[in-house]
């Protein structure tokens, strides 16, 4: 009951803070700042970022932006908070999909089973993975303990298999003093049961999980650029449509000033 009550004034509190300070994305210090004092607060995340969540009003009374997610990047990497509050812009134009998150690009492998032929990566993030890009929604969405190794507080997390879809990728961080974007385009695929909980197993089983197969870009390819393991991600309707979202999202950031680079292929194999 504490836990809930603590998860309960946590969400009204970085609602509240949100919007009171005018900010359009939130951080958490997270793992190494609250790790010895609080329980983890991946529940309230992922809650925020999604549009469909428990409303929170202001002192006044104020739906506080009700039918949107309150950006939220975890662990405070406000790269990924840069690149949430574009991806978020982009997709509310276009009329896509706005839930996005970071993930941790954790390892990959080809599928044991052989239902799927290409090299599958495994995404996994403790915290702000909403519950809108899991299979099912809120319906296939569950919450388990933090191992003490990470919190020894405890505290949930918000847990799913992520859906099948195309999807954008992308990282901005900063390399020889300026601030950078790599895009890419990727799926997500379904694989059986016993497969995902081959990999929940071999990395960690509390957190939810997405296997993604990027195009154009190997492993070692993947992992030779990509200097940081946090990568963000976000569904389309469509492959085209994912396409139309990242060249818009890449002229924004070109717009910004930020140097971007498109990396792999399209859905069709084609280049950018």
């Amino acid at each position: 009951m504490v836990y809930y009550i603590y998860l309960t004034v946590l969400c009204i509190a970085a609602a509240r803070i949100a919007e009171e300070f005018g900010c359009d994305a939130i951080g958490i210090q997270y793992q190494q700042g609250l790790k010895d004092l609080l329980p983890a607060s991946d529940l309230v995340e992922g809650l925020l970022n999604n549009s469909i969540r428990p409303p929170v009003k202001t002192t006044a009374g104020k739906v506080i932006r009700a039918g949107q997610p309150i950006l939220h990047f975890n662990e405070a990497d406000e790269c990924a908070g840069l690149d949430s509050l574009m991806t978020y812009r982009v997709h509310r134009a276009l009329g896509q999909p706005v839930e996005n998150t970071l993930h941790d690009l954790r390892w990959g492998d080809f599928d044991a089973t052989g239902t799927v032929d290409d090299y599958v990566w495994v995404f996994l993030i403790s915290g702000a993975a909403p519950p809108a890009h899991h299979i099912g929604g809120y319906r296939g969405t569950d919450s388990h303990r933090q191992p003490p190794m990470y919190f020894r507080l405890g505290g949930g997390t918000v847990r799913g298999i992520a859906k099948p879809g195309e999807i954008v990728w992308s990282r901005v961080f900063v390399a020889d003093g300026k601030l950078k974007m790599d895009l890419g385009r990727a799926k997500v695929v379904k694989l059986p049961r016993a497969e995902t909980e081959r990999r929940w197993q071999e990395t960690s089983p509390e957190w939810p999980i997405m296997h993604a197969v990027t195009y154009g870009v190997s492993r070692d390819e993947m992992m030779a650029r990509h200097a940081a393991n946090h990568i963000q991600v976000a569904y389309a309707k469509s492959a085209d449509e994912a396409d139309l979202a990242v060249y818009t999202k890449a002229a924004l950031a070109r717009e910004l000033g930020l140097e971007v680079s498109l990396c792999g292929t399209k859905a069709d194999g084609y280049p950018f």
